[in-house]
């Protein structure tokens, strides 16, 4: 009786003792996550009168409009700019996802003297600020005249994305078993059927966490699409909300938030879809 009123009384010390260590620490994180997202939606609907009134209260609205999201999308060149950001993205990623698989597979399968050294040389090259980088690669991009093209950022974008996606395949690789390219092999299968017919199958969640980071990185690029980029039909979303909602000292929030409201949602759709699999690749899921 009395070991049952103990472990009774410990479920009642338990319950105040999860609120201190998970619960209340865990509403704080997501609060301080989840609070720029708000700010930026609340500003993105308040009327112009509301965000520059000094009184009433600055953490809700009062008369919501869409006055915002009308001049980003009809008074400024802003869907021309989302939809650089998305050929962008997409092309930078598909091609750095083709490269970091060549790259990985041959680290980590190939088993070639030096392999080990070349993947530390790799991860380290992701290492390399992109202010530091960008010099070199102007002077490349202004020579083969691509500047003031998308082309210039869908090739330098793979300068920072081949050595992160080729780092991440390279711990999923590593995680397929031997023995099943092995098999192949004995069937007489050549390096092309097993990458294509047994690697690519079972690394496709971490193919799609290295395209997720690979596509987040395009997405959001400021400092290669600030300098290579001029035109404001060709320039991407994160530069074309600075660079034309921003007049001198003039700062149009409404709208700036509107944009960047509007700008984060493709990503987030991207999340919410592979999810699962994002997870999977993140911590290797193939198992023998």
């Amino acid at each position: 009786m009395e070991k049952q009123q103990d472990s009774g009384m410990d479920y009642l010390e338990s319950l105040p003792r999860r609120w201190v260590t998970i619960y209340i620490p865990l509403g704080i994180f997501v609060f301080v996550l989840l609070f720029p997202f708000y700010w930026m939606t609340i500003t993105a609907f308040k009327p112009d009168s509301e965000l520059l009134m000094q009184s009433g209260n600055p953490f809700w609205v009062i008369a919501p409009t869409l006055a915002h999201f009308k001049k980003l999308l009809f008074d400024t060149p802003y869907p021309q700019w989302l939809f650089n950001t998305m050929l962008v993205s997409v092309l930078s990623t598909v091609l750095s996802l083709a490269a970091s698989v060549f790259a990985a597979y041959a680290i980590e399968r190939l088993r070639f003297q030096g392999s080990k050294p070349v993947g530390l040389a790799i991860f380290l090259a992701y290492l390399i600020p992109p202010s530091i980088l960008f010099i070199p690669l102007a002077q490349i991009v202004f020579k083969l005249g691509l500047f003031d093209t998308r082309w210039a950022l869908i090739l330098t974008y793979p300068t920072f994305l081949v050595p992160f996606c080729t780092w991440l395949l390279m711990g999923y690789f590593r995680s397929i078993p031997y023995e099943l390219e092995e098999c192949a092999l004995i069937d007489g299968a050549s390096r092309w059927q097993i990458l294509t017919k047994v690697i690519l199958p079972l690394a496709v969640p971490g193919l799609i966490s290295a395209g997720i980071f690979a596509f987040t990185l395009s997405w959001n690029e400021f400092i290669y699409a600030l300098t290579f980029i001029s035109s404001s039909e060709v320039k991407t979303v994160p530069v074309g909300i600075v660079t034309e909602l921003v007049e001198g000292d003039v700062y149009h929030w409404g709208a700036l938030m509107a944009g960047a409201l509007l700008g984060s949602l493709p990503v987030a759709v991207v999340y919410s879809f592979f999810v699962e699999s994002y997870v999977s690749g993140m911590t290797g899921a193939v198992k023998e």
